[in-house]
C-alpha cells in the first residue's frame, strides 16, 4: 500500500548539481492569493522556496502585490492580469517547471475559473490545482481540460480535502464513503493525480493509491494546505514524477508539524512554523549537503 519507505524518499529529492543555476532548479509558476486571502500566496511560495525550487514567481491580485513582495524580496512577483496576457509556461530538460494554481482563491468566482482555465489550457508543465480552483475543476469545462491534458502526457494534480473531494464527486456521481477508493476514482474520473487530504492522506493515480498516514492534528489549521501546495509545486518544477512529488512532500510536511510539535505543542503550530521546520524535516531524513545519496 505504501512502497516509499525511507531509503526510497532519501533517494527522491532533487539536491543540485555543483553546475545547478536558478533554472535547472526548477521555475515554479505560484498562482496564488485573493485581494481576502493574500497571505496565502506567501505561505505556498516560501514553502516552494524551502523545498528547492530555484525560481518561484508568484501571481496574484494586484490588491496583494505590496503584501507578497514585501514578503519575501526573493520572489518574483506579479499581477494576475500581466500574467494572463503574458507567455505562457513551456518545460524542458534543461529548465524544469510547473503552475501551482489556487491556494487562496475565492471559490466559485470568475476570476478563479479564467486563471486556472488559462494554466490547464497552456501551460506545457505539470499544473497543481489547490483551494479554490478546485471549485473550478469540479464542472464539465475544468473535466474536460484534464482529460485533454491526460492525452497529452502533460500531469496535472489536485490536492483537495474531503469535502473539495465531495465537490468533484458530486459531478459525476461518485461514492465519497471510502477516501481510498475515492482518491482512485477522482484519478480516473478526471485524468488526474489526487492528493486526498485528511488525518490519513490517499495519493492516486489511478492505477496505485499510496497511504500516508504520518499526519498529526496540529496540521488542522487554515493555511497548512497552502504550504503543502507549494511543497508538491516546488517539487513538481524540479521534475519529480507527479505520484513521488506528492507522496515526499506530504510526507516532510507531516515531519516538519511533528517536530513543530515537539516543541511548540501540537496546541500552538501554525502553519508559519511548520514552514520553518520543514529543513529540519528534510536533515532528519537523511538528506545532506554532498552526501543526500
Amino acid at each position: 500500500m505504501n512502497p516509499y519507505e525511507s531509503h526510497r524518499l532519501r533517494g527522491l529529492l532533487p539536491y543540485p548539481d555543483r553546475e545547478a543555476n536558478k533554472y535547472s532548479r526548477g521555475h515554479l509558476v505560484l498562482v496564488a492569493g485573493s485581494a481576502a486571502y493574500p497571505g496565502a500566496a506567501c505561505l505556498a511560495a516560501l514553502a516552494a522556496q524551502r523545498m528547492g525550487a530555484g525560481y518561484t514567481e508568484v501571481v496574484t491580485d494586484p490588491s496583494a502585490l505590496p503584501i507578497v513582495q514585501s514578503f519575501r524580496p526573493s520572489l518574483v512577483v506579479r499581477s494576475d492580469e500581466t500574467w494572463l496576457a503574458g507567455e505562457p509556461l513551456t518545460a524542458s530538460p534543461a529548465r524544469p517547471g510547473a503552475c501551482a494554481v489556487g491556494s487562496g482563491f475565492d471559490p466559485g468566482d470568475e476570476r478563479s475559473k479564467r486563471l486556472l482555465f488559462r494554466a490547464l489550457d497552456t501551460a506545457d508543465a505539470p499544473v497543481l490545482v489547490d483551494g479554490g480552483a478546485l471549485a473550478a475543476l469540479a464542472t464539465d469545462e475544468g473535466r474536460k481540460r484534464c482529460r485533454e491534458r491526460f492525452v497529452c502526457g502533460l500531469p496535472t494534480v489536485a490536492t483537495p480535502h474531503g469535502g473539495e473531494a465531495a465537490r468533484l464527486a458530486k459531478l459525476l456521481g461518485l461514492p465519497t464513503d471510502d477516501a481510498r477508493s475515492l482518491a482512485r476514482s477522482l484519478s480516473l474520473a478526471y485524468g488526474i493525480v489526487v492528493v486526498l487530504k485528511g488525518p490519513v492522506t490517499w495519493i492516486s493515480d489511478g492505477e496505485a493509491e499510496v497511504c500516508m498516514d504520518e499526519g498529526t492534528p496540529a496540521l488542522a489549521k487554515a493555511g497548512t494546505g497552502d504550504v503543502l501546495a507549494g511543497m508538491i509545486g516546488s517539487l513538481l518544477a524540479q521534475a519529480l514524477a507527479p505520484v513521488d512529488a506528492c507522496v515526499l512532500a506530504a510526507t516532510l510536511h507531516a515531519h516538519a508539524a511533528r517536530f513543530a510539535s515537539d516543541d511548540l505543542t501540537s496546541v500552538s503550530v501554525t502553519p508559519e512554523d511548520v514552514l520553518d521546520y520543514v529543513p529540519r524535516a528534510i536533515a532528519a531524513m537523511g538528506f545532506r549537503d554532498g552526501a543526500s545519496r
